[in-house]
């Protein structure tokens, strides 16, 4: 019989460590082993509850600092906290090597985001004139969100260069990311949303994802935790384990 994956779950006070909580105890073949949240040793409770793997649900200012620390452990870690630099998943994908148990950065957990940023990838092959449209409630301390980017990279990837957008340079034409604008809603009543708006000649095709809860994220988390387990290294999106 098979152990039980040990879990610990950092962030645990807020909105997304509670519904992780509710999801790991829920989860068959999972143990909870631990809750820590600001103020903490994520270090020491690593040890003490001898962790599997390690659920990052915090905040941009600690995402790379708790990484590191998770990194340094036997455990394994699935980070959900988006607002990481280019240079710090760099330097992660370095530093986590052939680890084993490794560590998975998604920067959506939802299913069906992760299905919006492949099918953008695919569309934009062929329709390459793009602008994104990501929405979230005020508290997001990032902007513009971690999906929004992975799609702008994802969509970069597929057309190949970047696209003239005409000559305009007003801020409200959106901040460049991999050659496309992105533009950030933060207002009350929402949770996570995102447009991409393709256009061509004659036409315009919009695909939209809507997180109408944080349950959505639920399921890609536990898919993460079971991968992980064995995979080593640095994945970064969860669309690697899942496409």
């Amino acid at each position: 019989m098979m152990e039980s994956i040990r879990v610990l779950i950092n962030g645990a006070k807020g909105r997304m460590g509670q519904e992780a909580i509710q999801a790991v105890n829920a989860a068959e073949g999972m143990e909870l082993v631990g809750e820590t949240d600001l103020g903490d040793s994520l270090e020491q409770a690593i040890i003490d509850s001898k962790a599997d793997i390690v659920v990052d649900l915090t905040a941009p200012d600690c995402a790379y600092e708790n990484a590191m620390i998770i990194g340094k452990s036997p455990a394994g870690g699935v980070i959900g906290t988006t607002g990481f630099k280019p240079n710090e998943i760099n330097e992660l994908k370095e530093y986590y090597d052939e680890k084993k148990p490794g560590i998975l950065i998604a920067p959506n957990f939802s299913i069906g985001a992760v299905l919006l940023m492949h099918v953008s990838q695919t569309i934009g092959k062929y329709m390459p004139e793009v602008e994104i449209i990501e929405m979230h409630h005020p508290a997001k301390l990032d902007a513009p969100s971690g999906t929004a980017i992975k799609t702008a990279q994802l969509i970069a990837e597929a057309r190949g260069e970047d696209v003239p957008r005409g000559t305009s340079t007003s801020p409200a034409r959106g901040e460049y990311y991999e050659g496309i604008p992105v533009h950030s809603v933060r207002l009350p009543g929402l949770l996570a949303h995102q447009e991409v708006i393709f256009g061509g000649q004659g036409q315009t095709l919009t695909i939209r994802h809507d997180s109408l809860n944080r349950g959505c994220f639920m399921p890609g988390i536990i898919l993460g935790i079971r991968e992980m387990m064995n995979r080593s290294g640095l994945i970064y999106g969860l669309d690697q384990i899942l496409i």
